[in-house]
C-alpha cells in the first residue's frame, strides 16, 4: 500500500493509494485495479486485473493479515476471478514477482 516500498521490492514503478476507493497501478500499468477495503494491519481487498485480461470481471486479491509467534505477521492470500486463460501466469506471477520479491527485500531490510 506504498508506491516508494512497492517499487522498492519489485523493482517497477507504481502508484498505490492507501485510501478504500483509490486506484493503484503497478508495473508500469500492466496491472490495475482498485482498493475496495482495508483495515490498517489486518486486511487489504483490491479489485484487480491485468491489462491483457477482459474488462469485466475484476478479480478480487485479498491479503488477510494476523500477529503469528515470533513477533511474524502470518499472511493468508486468495486470489479469485481470474480469468482461466490466465491463472497458470498468474501463479507464477505471485511467486516470482512478489513472494520471492518480498522475501528477499524483507531479508535485506534486517
Amino acid at each position: 500500500m506504498d508506491s516508494r516500498k512497492h517499487r522498492a521490492f519489485t523493482g517497477a514503478p507504481a502508484k498505490i493509494s492507501r485510501k478504500p476507493g483509490g486506484a493503484f497501478s503497478c508495473y508500469g500499468g500492466h496491472l490495475t485495479g482498485v482498493t475496495l477495503e482495508t483495515v490498517k494491519g489486518k486486511l487489504i481487498v483490491q479489485a484487480w486485473r491485468a491489462k491483457s485480461w477482459p474488462k469485466d470481471p475484476w478479480s478480487i486479491a485479498t491479503f488477510k493479515l494476523a500477529g503469528a509467534p515470533g513477533g511474524k505477521t502470518k499472511l493468508r492470500f486468495t486470489h479469485t476471478s481470474v480469468p482461466r486463460s490466465a491463472t497458470k501466469g498468474i501463479t507464477q506471477g505471485w511467486k516470482s514477482h512478489y513472494w520471492s520479491a518480498i522475501t528477499a527485500y524483507l531479508k535485506a531490510a534486517k
